[in-house]
């Protein structure tokens, strides 16, 4: 029986988490780069002082409500900063990051 209401709990709650915000990724590639996100996250958001971002960004909820309220060492960027459509444009370039490829599929680290 509990088992049944977790996964009820979990699907409701599922159900209940909003989309991303539709944006402009190429905005969004401008506006990563303008206010500096690149000089910690990397130009693909692949991570370096700050974390990695991309590819596979985590929910756009959770992106948005770290960037106003960050944990870590990162500067809070409020609405007056950063306003809600542009952190959407950046969440949409992030979206379009591809993974880098295999290991395996690159000859110079498949050398013996």
């Amino acid at each position: 029986m509990r088992f049944f209401i977790l996964i009820t709990l979990a699907s409701a709650l599922g159900a209940q988490t909003p989309a991303a915000p539709t944006g402009n990724a190429q905005n969004g590639k401008k506006i990563f780069a303008t206010y500096g996100c690149y000089q910690c996250h990397g130009y693909a958001g692949q991570g370096g002082a700050g974390a990695r971002i991309a590819p596979k960004p985590i929910a756009f909820a959770n992106f948005s409500k770290y960037v106003r309220q960050p944990t870590g060492e990162m500067p809070p960027y409020t609405a007056k900063v950063v306003s809600d459509q542009e952190l959407a444009d950046i969440y949409a370039f992030l979206l379009t990051i591809p993974a880098p490829p295999a290991a395996k599929s690159v000859p110079l680290l498949n050398q013996p």
